[in-house]
């Protein structure tokens, strides 16, 4: 899944610690971990309605996160305005995308999520544009914002009626996407100066998804009589698919969003933002991957093209503008 950008750095009077094993294989690993996320939330599908995956995978991170948070020395935020914003982005983080995510697969291959998730970075422009004052969009960038909406709409084949991608189930991996795009400038917005360090940011984010995913669970099993419980698993499911859907959202939880806040920051500390926010681009070429070789999953020519722009328009979108004015200067030479 998404991916959310970094997490703070610690502060310059510790410094960073000394780390044993590479950043750049912790970065692989990063990749890996979160492109493989839709691959698990297929396994869980098969026995699992999405908002029980979804709530599972943020319990189960949250308690993750929270027993290496107590691990490490941290310790979670304090004070109701910085936890009423971290509420507020635990939603658009947390609780809204992963239901979108796993809703979305209902309908389409984890291959095509992947790709939806691939939007973030686009809408994360977009979004900060209203909430932060100060942004500006360069040119590159705005011309970027156009090539991944146009992006967006080769891969769902507008102009096809039996063939294209379920739209609805496309839609809502890219709405699990935006959520991404929404959340983070929202928190740069309205927590930017407050430095919350460490581990303490994705544990209070993980909290706050935990409180608000109980309510959207329990509305979701009044309104859907044929489960039992809230923890019933699908009337058609065998033994094996349950035992291999609550494997896999497990996993999901705990190393997909639990331990891999770890490595997220690890490498933020060894290795800068900019290098750390890449593993963005990675993670849908990662879940292409996976849904073609395990589920036998395929691609038409317009998902790939699409693919190709969105990806393109997501990479520029991540080049510095120092960059860009470089390049420029270049060319004029």
């Amino acid at each position: 899944m998404k991916r959310p950008p970094p997490a703070a750095a610690p502060s310059p009077s510790t410094g960073p610690a000394p780390q044993r094993i590479p950043w750049q294989l912790k970065f692989v690993l990063l990749a890996l971990i979160w492109g493989s996320s839709f691959l698990l939330m297929k396994f869980g599908l098969l026995a699992l309605a999405p908002v029980q995956i979804a709530a599972i995978r943020i319990w189960s991170g949250a308690l993750t996160v929270l027993v290496l948070l107590r691990l490490s020395g941290g310790r979670l935020p304090r004070g109701r305005r910085v936890w009423a914003h971290l509420t507020v982005a635990g939603f658009f983080l947390t609780a809204l995308p992963f239901t979108c995510f796993a809703l979305g697969e209902t309908r389409v291959s984890s291959a095509l999520a992947g790709i939806g998730n691939s939007f973030t970075p686009i809408a994360m422009v977009l979004v900060a544009l209203v909430l932060i004052p100060a942004e500006r969009v360069t040119r590159p960038k705005l011309f970027a914002i156009g090539l991944g909406f146009v992006g967006v709409l080769v891969i769902s084949e507008f102009w096809a009626v039996q063939a294209r991608p379920d739209p609805l189930g496309f839609g809502l991996t890219v709405a699990g996407g935006t959520c991404y795009g929404i959340g983070w400038p929202y928190l740069r917005r309205h927590l930017g100066h407050v430095d919350l360090g460490g581990l303490s940011q994705p544990a209070a984010l993980l909290v706050a998804g935990s409180v608000l995913v109980l309510p959207m669970t329990l509305a979701w099993w009044w309104l859907t009589p044929q489960f039992a419980a809230p923890w019933s698993t699908l009337p058609a499911a065998t033994p094996f698919d349950v035992w291999v859907a609550m494997l896999a959202t497990l996993v999901l939880g705990a190393i997909g969003t639990g331990f891999a806040y770890t490595l997220q920051f690890d490498i933020v500390r060894a290795a800068g933002t900019v290098i750390g926010s890449t593993v963005t681009y990675v993670i849908p070429v990662v879940s292409v991957v996976l849904g073609v070789l395990v589920l036998g999953e395929n691609l038409d020519a317009p998902q790939l093209a699409g693919f190709a722009l969105v990806l393109t328009a997501a990479l520029i979108i991540g080049r510095p503008a120092a960059g860009w004015r470089a390049l420029l200067r270049r060319r004029r030479r």
